[in-house]
């Protein structure tokens, strides 16, 4: 289905859906030089351990790793570099308000080519307490549990 709607999805950060609740999830573009762009087509980015913050009403991303450009030599640009994110004024600040007061986190969730232009999924999370992860982690294999029952079901009737 997103391949049809011309977005190409590099690469996701699971860990970021363990670790929070997502409550809102915003698009934002990124800035990035030619040859960032170059390795992140060839898959060579991560998202692990990365957020976002606000400084002087611009969004920032933190800790993305884009690993450098094998053919870049002279232009390749530090892996672990601030990278500034592209929204509207008013959303920044919108996120930057929520993120003070409620206690919120901005954290990456996925990097994807939307057409030619490539793309950041944020989401405006909350914390998870370890019974949380505990809960999300037994829901999950119940699910699993389920599945595989009803798949052996229908192989059987």
């Amino acid at each position: 289905m997103a391949e049809k709607q011309g977005i190409k999805i590099i690469t996701q950060n699971k860990k970021a859906w363990h670790d929070y609740f997502v409550d809102e999830k915003y698009e934002a573009g990124i800035e990035l030089y030619g040859t960032e762009v170059k390795s992140i087509r060839g898959g060579g980015i991560n998202l692990k351990d990365s957020y976002c913050h606000v400084k002087d009403g611009e969004l920032y991303a933190i800790g993305i790793h884009v690993s450098p450009y094998e053919h870049g030599n002279i232009f390749n640009r530090e892996p672990l570099r601030d990278r500034r994110l592209l929204m509207h004024k008013k959303e920044i600040l919108k996120l930057q308000g929520l993120m003070t007061q409620k206690g919120y986190t901005l954290v990456p969730l996925q990097v994807y080519f939307k057409g030619p232009r490539l793309k950041v999924e944020i989401g405006l999370c909350r914390g998870k307490k370890l019974y949380d992860k505990r809960d999300s982690i037994a829901k999950a294999e119940s699910d699993r549990e389920i599945e595989r029952r009803m798949k052996d079901k229908t192989y059987r009737n």
